[in-house]
């Protein structure tokens, strides 16, 4: 199927095997990398155990289930390569029960009214937050983030389902004047049906309560699955959802055999639609893969975000919203500034400045007091991030600062800043998703604006200046779906986040975000002048 090899072509360079049984096909994973947990990680890892929030198995019908051949797959930490836990591989067996389980809850969820939904998702960001240190360790444990920063996606999380719960109750349908005066028209906006959410990663809480909060408040139920790097989280959110009182079947949770879960979400016909965040290259092979059986599709793909630093811009305010926008996650978001676009006139002072800045971050295991800077996620994130510098230096760039791996080892990667940055090196056109800061000079806004929209990548952008004419001229014109003025972290609950171009289709939080899972029907009452 399409989305098999799509989804096997994401996962090169995992470190774990996709499925322990021999009649599965392993992805290799090095020796080293199968350590048992350190005693800090095993005592975190007893300690989530205990609360019951370290689940292993998947979600299906209200039931925690093993994969039906009782294979599983090994969650490894990034930051030692320990095992984390083993969890339950699933494939298009369990995947097909899930959808038939969600599939049969829809008809009893869909008609409970809007404020009983609503309480519902309130109690679950109730106990998501109650739950936020625990939650936070659990992402520090599978994905590597700095603790405090993980805890701070808890936060995040948890502010689209207490967004949602509210905005339950504002799905507004039309009463339109009719063409004739025996007649009344009228607009209901009802809910999808069956909703397949296939999350990434690089937020292993955030993305999936982005698209499951609107989801279940519209009245549709949803069949998570989880990257199979990091589902651990998805599946304590899971539990916590079923403890906030969301029915058997509403939320489904299935991992392990990418390509055979996806490939059922997408040939499943109860299935009407998929929301998917990844990669630009996956995203399209969903999209047609959705074709035959006519899914609404929504998509939040790769970026190729700039960071525009203009003459006039504080410098102070450029260094600390850029070092923001680039070195959260250790550079390992779609919306990172992957280009920083420096202005002439300052171009050299905000180069001097920013490596002192970065020269800053204290890298380190995200349990470790004061680290900012974790490891990326695989080695297939540390070839790539040191292809592109090679790349670079090859063609004239300039290391500034870091260039190579950190002495820590493992996947941990110095933070990085690159001078003399042109056009024709791979970091210019494609995502880098590491810690490295690429300095591209520019002359004029004109140039800028060029420059920044030559990518076929169009999800967010960054400007930093001190004129407000300039700030719009430059919002407007730049093909981005996101724009941050003089601020780095933009991304926020109440506001439509999603791009253009091929960066994606649709838009995720806000009001907008309730769109994507709704019908829009149109109902016409004749004969009504009938005495």
């Amino acid at each position: 199927m399409v989305l098999g090899a799509a989804a096997r072509v994401a996962s090169v360079g995992c470190r774990r095997l996709v499925c322990s049984s021999s009649h599965a096909s392993p992805l290799l994973v090095s020796s080293s990398q199968c350590r048992q947990m350190s005693m800090d990680a095993q005592s975190v890892s007893e300690k989530l155990r205990s609360s019951g929030l370290l689940r292993t198995q998947g979600l299906i019908g209200g039931k925690w289930i093993d994969s039906y051949d009782k294979t599983t797959i090994k969650v490894n930490n990034p930051a030692t390569g320990e095992i984390v836990a083993d969890v339950a591989c699933m494939g298009v067996k369990e995947t097909n029960d899930a959808i038939a389980s969600s599939y049969e809850a829809f008809q009893s969820w869909s008609r409970r009214t809007a404020g009983e939904r609503s309480k519902v998702l309130r109690r679950w960001f109730d106990l998501l937050v109650a739950h936020k240190e625990e939650l936070g360790q659990l992402i520090t444990l599978e994905q590597g983030k700095p603790l405090k920063e993980a805890i701070g996606e808890v936060a995040y999380g948890a502010s689209f389902i207490e967004y949602y719960a509210e905005e339950a109750k504002r799905v507004y349908g039309d009463i339109i004047p009719p063409n004739s005066s025996d007649r009344r028209l009228l607009v209901l906006k009802q809910p999808i049906g069956v909703v397949g959410a296939i999350t990434p990663w690089n937020f292993p809480l955030a993305m999936i309560t982005r698209k499951v909060g609107p989801a279940l408040a519209s009245g549709c139920t949803v069949v998570v699955k989880p990257s199979e790097l990091t589902p651990l989280t998805a599946l304590a959110a899971a539990e916590l959802a079923l403890q906030a009182g969301v029915p058997p079947g509403a939320l489904n949770v299935v991992m392990g055999n990418a390509p055979e879960i996806g490939d059922a979400l997408l040939a499943s016909p109860q299935v009407r639609k998929i929301t998917f965040t990844g990669s630009t290259a996956v995203g399209k092979k969903l999209m047609a893969a959705a074709a035959p059986t006519v899914k609404k599709v929504s998509l939040e793909l790769g970026g190729n975000a700039p960071s525009i630093i203009f003459d006039d811009a504080d410098l102070d305010v450029a260094v600390k919203g850029t070092l923001a926008a680039k070195f959260r996650n250790s550079g390992q978001t779609c919306v990172c500034a992957n280009r920083v676009l420096v202005q002439d006139g300052i171009y050299d002072k905000f180069a001097e400045a920013f490596s002192e800045a970065v020269q800053k971050l204290e890298v380190g295991d995200g349990f470790k007091e004061g680290a900012t800077q974790g490891p990326l996620i695989n080695d297939a994130a540390i070839q790539k991030v040191e292809s592109f510098v090679q790349d670079a230096v090859s063609k004239g760039a300039k290391v500034l600062l870091g260039g190579k791996k950190h002495s820590l080892g493992m996947t941990f990667y110095e933070p990085t800043v690159i001078r003399d940055v042109t056009s024709n090196m791979i970091m210019s056109k494609e995502e880098i998703f590491g810690p490295v800061a690429p300095l591209i000079r520019f002359k004029t806004e004109e140039d800028a604006i060029r420059i920044a929209n030559d990518t076929i990548a169009g999800l967010a952008a960054y400007i930093f200046t001190n004129s407000v004419q300039r700030s719009w001229r430059v919002s407007e014109a730049l093909e981005y779906g996101l724009v941050g003025v003089n601020e780095g972290i933009i991304s926020t609950e109440v506001a439509p986040f999603g791009g253009v171009k091929q960066s994606g289709l649709g838009r995720e939080g806000s009001k907008y975000g309730m769109d994507e899972y709704h019908e829009i029907k149109y109902i016409c009452m004749g004969d009504m002048n009938r005495q």
